[in-house]
């Protein structure tokens, strides 16, 4: 996926979905920013989002979304929304045992 460029409307949209985190370091991580924003967003921060990524990013993040972040309800919608009925199960942190 593209880098996002930090403009004025992403910085406003990182301070309320991603307030643990400055913008900058927000936004660096392109997939894990737009699943907080789908995940916790209003409508206004996810058009902000869609100014920079398309559909097949979209895809990607949902595809590539990190564990944890994600609830059912916005992961049922994402999925459903981009074409993928029945949803896939939630993407689950995994640990090694070795």
């Amino acid at each position: 996926m593209k880098p996002l460029v930090l403009t004025a409307g992403l910085t406003a949209v990182a301070r309320r979905c991603i307030w643990f985190k400055e913008p900058a370091e927000a936004v660096a991580n392109p997939v894990q920013f737009a699943a907080y924003v789908l995940t916790y967003g209003t409508h206004e921060d996810v058009e902000e989002l869609r100014e920079q990524l398309s559909e097949d990013d979209l895809q990607e993040v949902i595809e590539n979304a990190p564990p944890g972040i994600f609830d059912a309800r916005s992961w049922a919608y994402w999925n459903l929304m981009l074409g993928r009925y029945d949803a896939p199960p939630m993407p689950t942190r995994r640990f090694d045992s070795t």
